[in-house]
């Protein structure tokens, strides 16, 4: 997600697969669970107990490091520190909490690394609590279901805290650099409820640019006013993403959001604004009674299919003579639509099934939606941000990892924009 399409990540090195475990060593462990019918999980479950003694023998090896000799060695005596009991310690782990008896040193030097003073959650127990988080659960889901399936007791505050600690990386996500060009960025918005004084909807925008190998990648997310955006608030988010790199745009695909069109043109004078298609229909639905809707759907098809702009508005009077006489609002959104809703026309029917739809910012819409619709409301605009910025990560790692996810048929559609666009798309 925060690559540039020019890098490329790091090979990873050759894994070892060698066993840490040899082959027949937890036989006789496994034998006594199988006689005895004890349990895996659990508090006091075999793997929570390997658990515990893994930990105390680490921190074992970790003291006799630190002080330089073994234990019960005579080379300690006059060293200067030694040995001094150990200190009950309460841990929580993937596999649930255990009590571990950590070792303490007589002169207190001792710093452990794999469990920390101060520190009652292994590595990775954060990215447990995170995964949960970003998947849509609330505090209480999060601390229900950690006390459910691994015996671990967390606080609420707890939760809170560990999902706040990616506030950074949301600050440092949102000012990343992006590239110098981007052939086609598409922005659409969602709604989620956030309390500010009331609990109102507040459009969530994001907007998604596809790079030159043709992946997509979120480049932002901002949250609007309840009672909609204008021009200047546009420009301010666009100005935003020139100064973080974006010297020039070939098309943005929106679905006619107020002001967004001016805004376009005052940051990348040169770029072409495409209105989806999709939204054109959707808001056409908003006028035509049920009964009507299949067929209307259907006498608009020749328009947005049409070979040209020419044969589109020969469509469009056919349509506004026929069904169209009884539903004028139609006639009247398509026409005032016009002159952004045609220029996907001018391409062959494999690049206009990349440019005219903001489909694929819309299929992450919809999987933020799932992870949002569970909050009744975000406590302030912050926490909206949080958990959008998580979920977007969440759906990056899992699609595309940090490179983004595809495009079907781009090389097709970026030969198109190249002969369209001459000079403007980088040769390397």
């Amino acid at each position: 997600m925060t690559e540039n399409y020019r890098e490329r990540l790091p090979a990873r090195p050759a894994a070892d697969t060698t066993p840490l475990v040899p082959e027949g060593a937890l036989d006789a462990v496994m034998e006594r669970v199988r006689a005895e019918g004890a349990e895996l999980l659990g508090a006091d479950g075999l793997l929570t107990q390997l658990t515990k003694a893994v930990l105390e023998r680490a921190l074992a090896e970790e003291l006799t490091d630190h002080l330089g000799y073994e234990k019960g060695d005579p080379a300690g005596a006059g060293s200067g520190n030694s040995r001094n009991g150990v200190t009950p310690k309460r841990v929580h782990t993937g596999v649930g909490t255990v009590d571990v008896d950590a070792p303490r040193d007589r002169n207190g030097s001792f710093e452990p690394r794999i469990v920390p003073k101060g520190t009652s959650r292994l590595e990775g127990f954060d990215d447990k609590i995170i995964a949960l988080y970003a998947r849509g659960m609330t505090v209480r889901d999060v601390a229900a279901h950690l006390a459910e399936i691994y015996g671990v007791e967390v606080s609420h505050d707890l939760i809170s805290r560990v999902t706040d600690g990616v506030l950074d990386e949301l600050a440092a996500w949102r000012s990343r650099p992006l590239d110098a060009v981007y052939p086609i960025i598409f922005i659409d918005a969602l709604n989620v409820k956030i309390r500010d004084g009331h609990v109102a909807n507040r459009p969530a925008y994001l907007a998604v640019g596809v790079d030159l190998d043709g992946r997509k990648h979120v480049l932002g997310i901002w949250i609007g006013d309840s009672d909609g955006e204008g021009a200047k608030y546009w420009l301010g988010v666009l100005t935003e993403l020139r100064n973080r790199g974006v010297q020039d745009v070939l098309i943005v695909c929106c679905d006619g959001l107020r002001g967004l069109p001016d805004a376009i043109e005052a940051t990348w004078p040169a770029a072409t604004v495409q209105t989806c298609v999709v939204h054109l229909l959707r808001a056409s639905h908003r006028y035509v009674t049920w009964n009507d809707r299949k067929q209307v759907a259907k006498e608009l098809r020749p328009v947005y299919a049409a070979v040209d702009a020419q044969a589109a508005e020969a469509a469009l009077d056919e349509f506004e003579a026929g069904i169209g006489a009884r539903y004028p609002a139609v006639v009247s959104l398509w026409r005032s639509s016009w002159e952004q809703f045609i220029p996907f026309l001018d391409y062959p029917p494999e690049a206009r099934r990349v440019i005219y739809t903001t489909n694929m910012i819309e299929s992450i819409n919809r999987q933020l939606r799932k992870v949002t619709k569970n909050r009744g409301h975000f406590p302030n605009e912050q926490a909206a941000l949080k958990l959008l910025y998580l979920a977007v990560r969440n759906i990056t790692t899992n699609r595309g990892g940090p490179q983004g996810t595809g495009t079907i048929g781009w090389k097709r559609c970026l030969n198109q924009l190249a002969v369209r666009y001459p000079g403007r798309l980088p040769l390397t």
